[in-house]
């Protein structure tokens, strides 16, 4: 099969490799595609640990396909079924789940592009902000995982303010609910529109989605007494440093809404694709860049520096 391989930094190559077996428990999935997640980026750019070459299709980890294989003692899924999955090789052709970590896809998304494991996250990190109708919750970085969470959290009765650089950025958070937009260009200025729009009270619920020190600064900021701090943004780059002054005098509970556990993903992922099924979440408005995997470099690029339009991109197979 064709796999991308991450040969040095910033260089991606698509080299033929052997085809995986799916062992006792697993199916083998014949991939038709897998987004690309920002934290794909760090590695890719090359990490002081990292090492290369990387394993084949490294670093892909939001794939959809058709089962084309079963492991032994597998009879839950069967060859032919349209899944998503949870995987960590999806920048190939094939990879192998546990059987256990496979959505199957109803007809109603039959023909579009499924990336399950990204909006599960966004299922996930809904659930543990635990927001409540009437509360206002603001979403510092407004992107891919943004967009999904201000739709749910404004679905849910919330008053939802967006933060975001792009002003294409702010008006998506306006299509997805976003009771009001904020530009992210000045700290001060943002935590006294903030405080003016909440009548100084501040947000009951701010999740910061962006993953670097400042959006974190800022969330910080926003959060009211008593309120909780969202942590959605994957800070993978180094160490960071928190205002625990602050933090201790307003009494904020602060959640690390990253799942690690198998089935709290999996919960995630079987609520993502009923989600995306009904019709809750526009997945097709978000996915607005597509790349062969020859290409897969380019797609991490264009996750980085998001030219005009762009929200997410996805690596497609012939």
């Amino acid at each position: 099969m064709k796999a991308a391989v991450l040969v040095a930094p910033g260089r991606m190559e698509v080299h033929d490799v052997a085809m995986p077996q799916p062992a006792a428990g697993e199916v083998r999935i014949r991939l038709e595609g897998c987004g690309v997640c920002a934290s794909n980026i760090e590695p890719w750019e090359g990490q002081a640990w990292s090492t290369f070459p990387g394993a084949p299709g490294g670093m892909g980890h939001e794939g959809w396909g058709v089962v084309d294989a079963l492991g032994e003692g597998v009879t839950a899924v069967a060859p032919g079924q349209r899944v998503t999955l949870l995987s960590g090789n999806g920048f190939a052709e094939y990879d192998v789940a546990r059987a256990d970590q496979v959505v199957a896809l109803p007809e109603a998304l039959a023909g579009r592009a499924v990336p399950g494991e990204p909006v599960a996250c966004a299922m996930n990190i809904f659930r543990r902000s635990d927001l409540r109708a009437g509360q206002t919750v603001a979403i510092v970085g407004i992107g891919f995982l943004g967009a999904i969470l201000t739709k749910l959290a404004s679905d849910a009765g919330a008053r939802v303010i967006a933060i975001s650089r792009r002003a294409e950025s702010l008006a998506l958070a306006t299509r997805f609910g976003a009771a009001e937009t904020v530009a992210m260009d000045d700290h001060w200025a943002i935590i006294e529109r903030v405080t003016a729009m909440t009548g100084e009270a501040m947000c009951e619920r701010v999740i910061e989605a962006v993953g670097k020190q400042w959006p974190l600064d800022l969330a910080s900021a926003l959060v009211g007494f008593g309120g909780r701090l969202v942590i959605a943004g994957y800070h993978q780059d180094g160490a960071r440093q928190v205002n625990m002054q602050d933090w201790n005098w307003k009494g904020i509970d602060v959640v690390n809404a990253h799942e690690r556990d198998p089935r709290a993903a999996m919960r995630g992922l079987e609520k993502a694709v009923a989600a995306v099924a009904a019709g809750r979440i526009d997945l097709d408005a978000l996915v607005t860049h597509r790349f062969p995997l020859e290409r897969v470099g380019e797609a991490i690029a264009a996750t980085r520096d998001k030219p005009e339009g762009f929200v997410k991109a996805v690596v497609t197979y012939a």
